[in-house]
């Protein structure tokens, strides 16, 4: 059996520029945050990030490294907007595509059965 154990920076030798990244956890929970700085220090760049953001789209705003941001929010849970984020998307710094917390959830469920959407009520009046 082929071990398939790699290291963070293994992970990052594997991405390319203008890829799309989706980053787990839940805010400032949960986050692969060793990950997240490994990519910070890399020379990636122009990167499409789907996360339910915290430090890790403040991290990688503050590096230069998003093209473009997918999320329903961005936050350290007691600052709510994450400082670097905020000050990235003040000065327009990437294109973004905020949905809220619904839409977020059953866009990645309808993405990890490869739909193109799934019916939902989630949405109507927002």
């Amino acid at each position: 059996m082929a071990d398939k154990r790699i290291t963070v920076e293994g992970i990052v030798a594997e991405l390319k520029d203008g890829m799309t990244i989706g980053i787990g956890g839940w805010a400032t929970r949960r986050k692969p945050m060793a990950l997240v700085r490994a990519i910070a220090r890399s020379g990636l760049k122009d990167l499409t990030i789907v996360s339910y953001g915290g430090p890790d789209v403040g991290l990688l705003a503050a590096a230069g490294k998003i093209r473009k941001l997918v999320f329903a929010f961005v936050t350290l849970d007691h600052y709510p907007l994450e400082p670097h984020f905020r000050a990235a998307r003040q000065a327009g710094a990437f294109e973004v595509l905020e949905m809220d917390e619904g839409m977020f959830h059953w866009g990645l469920r309808a993405a990890a059965m490869r739909l193109p959407f799934l019916p939902s009520r989630i949405g109507v009046g927002t």
